[in-house]
């Protein structure tokens, strides 16, 4: 049974096999089965291996995302602030447990002591784990042995709204859950491998049998033949090939003898023996490394080598295909030169013109051309076109903006010189018709060498042999030249690059032009700004002002600043800044400023006039949004007015940076001063507060371009600021402002900066007089006699006249129209103020009175015999006040 059984096996091999196992085909048949064998079961095994890597790797990231999802859980940090954390923790953590298919979740402190566990008996008792990269706020995932057996856990931080680690929460499985998974998937895997193993060997099978069919068994002759045949083949090919063993040369077809120009008794010597060859073929022969179409020369001929290894298991010998690419490498470099121009037109359309500056889009036109196209490049714009205008009809006052080149000593001319080109010369022939001049030779170009006889001969003599002037068209105007030279290195200029030279400036023009569009409208801009802030500041004995107004680098804005002289010596400061930037901007803030000024004649307490620009603000939104064009969002504006009699200073902002105050000793502080909305959201009140400065105070008004930027929030800016002003009470406003613009902006602003700082100054005392007034008409006269007695006192005696006038008219009115109390002030300052307040609300009216009326002449006279007058409102009442100009029109009062 037995030797039946042995004699059925053989018969059914040779049958598969197609011959016996000592043959060929069957020792290939038994490798191949044996090699798919071997890689049937690295397989099998790499599966399981990857499978149990793959499964610890899901349960680590499930364990990862369980722990992270009930830390940040809703709920989970009331339940850690209660009085039983186990006890609303447990439930949820079980449920939590069975619904994401971990085996435990374990919620604890930051001491390791557990608030849950599956096993109840665990609450309260140490967690088995390392908790210290968690409470760094890390995710920590390690396998323990712990109360479940062999454990995959991963430890997560809780954290409170601070970002404070409060407790940590650990979520794993058990690792016989882990490997049972794995397991499961082993007959998967041995299963999928044996069926890879059957039908491996089949397909062997069948490929042994294959074989031996394609071969039908040729003789030796049979072979020899077939050699033959394959040697015609070899030697008829127009491509050389040579086979090179240990450096010698073993075969060589007829074109590789032709190409190689090889004697006929090449084959078997050293290839460094055989003459005719290059050095740089001979190393590439010998060294027997691999190659790819490497060129190298034959003679005059060009040949594209490529060397194979003949046996990939050892590199015993290497195979050399020969092929000639003399006519393609011609056709080739022409390809070639094409694709730099063209690369070169594509990076000129990425790097010029990347920003709106006239001057630097001309270095970057010189930068891309050097020495891609040409050894030297200049760059001559119209003198207007660099300040934004229209550029001129000829070839003068052009300006050079721009020379770069492969050397630096170069006898052209020099940047920000300014040129006149003779018209016979090929700039300005090239300027004056809009077309480019190409000349090949300077040698022998008269008409250009007659511009400047010594700077070319030095041209010249500097190796710079050709030429091309191209005008700088845009909009059918010409901007400028740019003049491209080449030096002895290089040949001379052609037809083709001229029409590319005239598509490069072509590209860089439209550049220019947008440049010299956004100067000329950046400079009308910051001139209209500039015309809507003030000139000057106003003279006035109350405050020493210093003032800054940085524009930003790109643009125009809204900022502005204004001191205010206000009736009593007093003096009001505003800083505003109307969001958005540009022409409208600016404008818009003109009318801002000038309302302010209008609004201030009125003598409105700080909030009022906020209230008032507030409305206006809104007012214009809904013309700008009418009209169709792009409204104002809104401003924010501080205002302040300052008395130097009381030395109370009263404030209001609108969505603007509270000032600094800077006392006489050197500190800095921020008063707590109500923030209101910005103006033209309205709905929102404003509120002022008021402050008692000391002498010497000083007071920083700015905008948030001064501290605010992208790079700092406003709280660091604040405190640069701060550091900026703190201990030196003793610098000048001016100098203060200087300070401040180094500290704070030391490469200038992005944003328009409007920055005010004032130090306050007490009038004296002895300048200022107040008397109380009986509602009694008799009292008037005394009121006289004491007035005109302080005059005489000031020395004022020439006012006397008509002060006493102004105080009988006024207080007459206080006594017969007003309520008490009534007050009379006198303040002797740059000009000579007289006050009367009263209780009531009601203003006199200035009327002309008729032939036949007994009243209304009083005001009448006021007006006429002092300089101003006028009425403002407080608290208590009104106060009306007129001004005299003091004998003299001292400028300081004595």
């Amino acid at each position: 049974m037995s030797d039946r059984l042995d004699r059925w096996t053989r018969g059914r091999w040779r049958s598969l096999v197609g011959r016996s196992p000592r043959s060929v085909a069957g020792q290939v048949f038994v490798l191949q089965v044996a090699l798919v064998l071997l890689l049937v079961v690295c397989a099998v095994v790499a599966l399981i291996l990857q499978s149990s890597r793959d499964t610890q790797t899901e349960a680590k990231r499930r364990s990862v995302a369980v722990a992270q999802t009930f830390a940040h859980a809703p709920g989970v940090l009331a339940a850690l602030r209660s009085e039983s954390p186990s006890e609303v923790l447990q439930p949820l953590t079980e449920a939590g447990r069975g619904a994401a298919g971990v085996d435990f979740i374990v919620v604890m402190d930051t001491n390791g002591i557990r608030y849950t566990h599956p096993l109840p008996d665990r609450i309260g008792k140490r967690f088995v784990g390392t908790i210290e990269p968690s409470l760094a706020g890390q995710v920590y995932t390690e396998s323990v042995q712990g109360p479940l057996g062999k454990e995959v856990q991963a430890t997560v931080p809780i954290e409170n709204d601070d970002g404070k680690v409060v407790a940590l929460v650990s979520a794993g499985l058990k690792v016989k859950s882990v490997t049972g998974e794995a397991y499961r998937q082993l007959p998967i895997i041995l299963g999928a491998g044996a069926g890879a193993l059957a039908v491996t060997a089949g397909g062997t099978a069948l490929v042994s049998r294959r074989l031996r069919r394609q071969t039908h068994a040729l003789a030796a002759d049979e072979m020899n033949r077939i050699y033959e045949h394959h040697d015609a083949v070899l030697h008829s090919v127009r491509e050389g090939v040579l086979i090179v063993v240990d450096g010698r040369l073993l075969l060589a077809n007829d074109e590789a003898r032709r190409l190689l120009e090889l004697s006929p008794d090449a084959e078997g010597r050293h290839v460094a023996e055989l003459s005719g060859l290059e050095p740089e073929t001979v190393e590439l022969l010998v060294s027997g490394r691999e190659a790819t179409d490497e060129v190298h020369f034959a003679g005059d001929r060009l040949l594209a080598i490529n060397q194979r290894h003949t046996d990939r298991a050892g590199p015993r010998g290497t195979v050399v295909t020969l092929r000639d690419t003399t006519e393609l490498q011609a056709v080739s470099g022409r390809a070639e030169v094409a694709r730099e121009r063209l690369k070169l037109l594509y990076d000129a359309g990425l790097g010029v013109g990347t920003t709106l500056d006239v001057i630097g889009t001309a270095e970057e036109l010189a930068r891309i051309a050097v020495p891609r196209f040409a050894d030297f490049v200049t760059v001559d714009l119209a003198d207007g076109v660099v300040q934004g205008e229209e550029p001129t009809l000829t070839a003068t006052d052009l300006r050079r903006v721009a020379a770069h080149g492969i050397r630096d000593d170069h006898p052209l001319y020099e940047v920000d010189r300014l040129i006149d080109f003779l018209p016979t010369t090929p700039q300005a022939r090239g300027y004056g018709t809009g077309r480019s001049v190409l000349v090949a030779d300077l040698a022998t170009a008269a008409d250009w060498q007659a511009q400047d006889p010594e700077r070319t001969q030095e041209i010249l003599d500097y190796g710079i042999h050709s030429l091309i002037a191209a005008p700088i068209r845009a909009r059918g105007a010409v901007l400028g030249l740019v003049n491209f030279y080449r030096g002895k290195e290089h040949e001379a200029f052609d037809g083709e690059e001229l029409s590319l030279a005239e598509e490069l400036v072509a590209r860089a023009a439209v550049s220019i032009d947008n440049a010299r569009r956004f100067t000329r409208e950046h400079t009308m801009a910051v001139t209209l700004q500039r015309s809507l802030l003030p000139r000057a500041l106003p003279e006035q004995s109350a405050l020493d002002v210093g003032s800054r107004y940085i524009p930003a680098q790109s643009g125009v804005s809204g900022d502005w600043f204004d001191v205010i002289p206000l009736p009593g010596s007093r003096v009001a400061m505003v800083v505003g800044d109307v969001v958005g930037h540009g022409l409208h901007a600016a404008a818009t803030m003109g009318r801002l400023r000038t309302a302010v000024h209008n609004f201030s004649t009125l003598d409105l307490p700080p909030d009022e006039l906020l209230s008032h620009l507030d409305d206006l603000v809104g007012r214009i939104d809904q013309d700008e949004a009418c009209a169709d064009r792009a409204a104002v969002v809104g401003a924010t504006c501080l205002y302040a007015i300052y008395d130097p009699v009381t030395r109370r200073c009263a404030m209001a902002r609108a969505g603007h940076p509270a000032p600094a105050l800077v006392a006489p000793d050197g500190e800095v502080t921020y008063p707590d001063l109500p923030g209101g909305p910005p103006l033209g959201l309205g709905g929102m009140p404003f509120r002022t507060a008021e402050f008692d400065l000391a002498d010497g105070t000083q007071l920083a008004l700015y905008t948030d371009g001064l501290i605010e930027d992208r790079t700092r929030d406003l709280d660091v800016g604040q405190e640069m600021l701060r550091q900026a002003l703190t201990g030196h009470p003793e610098r000048s406003p001016q100098d203060s402002c200087r300070a401040v613009v180094d500290a704070l902006l030391p490469a200038g602003p992005r944003d328009d900066v409007a920055l005010l700082i004032a130090r306050t100054k007490a009038l004296p005392a002895d300048h200022v007089a107040t008397w109380d007034v009986p509602p009694d008409p008799s009292a008037v006269a005394g009121v006289r006699e004491t007035v005109s007695a302080r005059l005489a006192e000031w020395g004022l005696a020439e006012l006397e006249f008509v002060t006493e006038l102004v105080l009988s008219e006024l207080v007459t009115n206080a006594i017969r129209y007003g309520g008490e109390p009534i007050r009379v002030r006198l303040i002797r300052d740059r000009v000579l103020t007289c006050e009367v307040s009263d209780s009531s609300s009601t203003s006199p009216h200035l009327r002309y009175a008729a032939t036949t009326d007994e009243g209304g002449r009083g005001l009448f006279l006021v007006a006429q015999t002092t300089e101003r007058w006028g009425t403002r409102y407080t608290s208590q009442g009104k106060v009306i006040w007129a001004e005299q100009a003091l004998p003299g029109a001292l400028d300081t009062p004595p």
